[in-house]
């Protein structure tokens, strides 16, 4: 990628959402004596997505949807509150199974008021009373320790791409929970158990078995494949699957390298109608002779079934391998691996308890914006982990964060020239996360190339519909 190519695609530079959310968790994820807790599900009246500037995909809007509230049944009111069309739909549809479960532990109530199922999306909605004030959060916030199906802690699939909503109503909060089905094939019937362990840190088991329902989604089988050799990986669209209210889109990616981040960022069909797609469900993963092989599962706005084509339109962001350098010198170049980005480090400084690195990327366009160099600052926190160098192989490629105790992730950016791209680090040694028995010349160096790196848009492609449903 040339420089006049890399300047037009900056503004699609990514902020770092898994990293962010991350550090997010770890700061929330306290109790006031600072022990970790597992993962929660977190929301609140400003949540920390917005004030991010983080977009998180949790349905469609449908502009037209204050038009049919006034034939909503009672219980889709609810729906409107969390801009859900999907619920308002199925409300309309009598299509949402209701609920009126409620348990009380510690003093705090939970009640569950819906469910339903459609699609590629399960969605709970439920009421916690004013009791949850008494808790650790902020006022405002209500934050859950979650599990689905007797799963634990993070190792739970219904918590990938979770989403949640929260509002303040008399007495208490509404909320409601959006889930990915997590699984290749569906049930049309079945209980889901959950356990909520704690809210906002007051302990309980809040115990629920829920009723989930969806009709038979009908099946439009494409198997049509656009290749993109330049960039080494191919496209395959599958099926779409039609529930109630929405439709869902499954298709393969088979990719050279592995990591890179392939998705279909919005569909249009001949007659102009955009279809936008939420999160994907990774349903299959394997590596074979011409790639690695990623089978997704995605929500998408629901499937018009007069139409005879649709154009869809992919974006691809590099995976860039992260690069490692020993710091036994104090000045030394680091290089990217795909693209031409560099990181010359002038200076490491050990101060007591602190550790500052000076320097300066390479490679990036001149005379960025200050929306810019504000992504880029806040990118840089999250791009160097320092790691004792005899535990980078007790790293988990398929859940990669530093040893506990042997690993700092985060760091604290100041810019000192933005003409230069000149910045410093500084990494705080005995913060909570630290490394035992830290020296210089036994720790390694890790640098993430791919938050600078821009989404690149592909060359749209056009499939055609099979003539029949099967």
């Amino acid at each position: 990628m040339d420089n006049k190519e890399f300047k037009t695609a900056i503004e699609q530079i990514p902020v770092p959402k898994d990293k962010v959310f991350s550090a997010i968790s770890k700061g929330l994820n306290k109790d006031v004596n600072g022990r970790s807790k597992k993962k929660k599900v977190l929301a609140g009246l400003a949540t920390t997505a917005a004030l991010l500037g983080i977009t998180v995909a949790s349905g469609f809007v449908n502009p037209t949807m204050n038009k049919v509230l006034a034939n909503t049944p009672l219980i889709g009111g609810i729906f409107q509150e969390f801009n859900d069309a999907t619920g308002v739909e199925l409300a309309n549809l009598n299509a949402v199974t209701e609920l009126n479960q409620a348990i009380t532990k510690n003093g705090v109530t939970v009640k569950l008021t819906s469910a339903y199922f459609d699609g590629n999306v399960v969605s709970i909605t439920g009421f916690v009373d004013e009791n949850v004030e008494k808790g650790h959060n902020e006022k405002g916030e209500v934050s859950f320790d979650v599990n689905f199906e007797h799963n634990k802690g993070d190792n739970d699939p219904w918590l990938n791409g979770m989403s949640t909503g929260v509002k303040k109503v008399e007495n208490g909060y509404n909320f409601q929970w959006k889930m990915e089905y997590p699984y290749k094939s569906f049930k049309e019937n079945y209980t889901l158990p959950i356990t909520i362990h704690n809210i906002n840190g007051i302990n309980g088991e809040w115990k629920f078995d829920i009723p989930i329902k969806q009709e038979k989604n009908s099946t439009l089988v494409f198997n049509q494949e656009q290749g993109y050799q330049e960039d080494g990986f191919k496209i395959r669209i599958k099926e779409i699957l039609t529930a109630k209210a929405s439709s869902s889109l499954i298709y393969e990616t088979v990719e050279k390298y592995k990591g890179d981040d392939i998705y279909i960022l919005k569909a249009v069909d001949n007659d102009g109608k955009v279809y936008r797609f939420g999160n994907g469900t990774s349903l299959e993963e394997s590596k074979q002779e011409d790639g690695y092989h990623n089978t997704v599962r995605t929500e998408m706005t629901k499937l018009n079934s007069t139409i005879t084509s649709l154009t869809f339109y992919p974006r691809i962001h590099v995976a860039d391998p992260k690069v490692e350098q020993l710091l036994d010198k104090k000045s030394f170049t680091l290089k990217s691996k795909r693209l031409n980005l560099g990181l010359q480090v002038n200076d490491v400084i050990q101060n007591g308890g602190k550790l500052v690195i000076d320097y300066q990327l390479t490679g990036l366009p001149k005379k960025l914006s200050k929306g810019k160099l504000d992504i880029i600052n806040n990118n840089l926190e999250y791009a160097f982990w320092l790691v004792d160098k005899k535990y980078l192989t007790k790293i988990d490629p398929e859940n990669p964060w530093p040893p506990k105790n042997h690993g700092i992730p985060f760091n604290k950016v100041k810019m000192i020239d933005k003409e230069t791209a000149h910045f410093q680090s500084t990494f705080y040694l005995n913060g909570e996360e630290t490394i035992e028995n830290f020296k210089l010349e036994n720790t390694m160096l890790l640098f993430d190339f791919s938050s600078f790196v821009p989404a690149k848009d592909l060359k749209p492609f056009t499939v055609v519909l099979p003539v029949e449903n099967e």
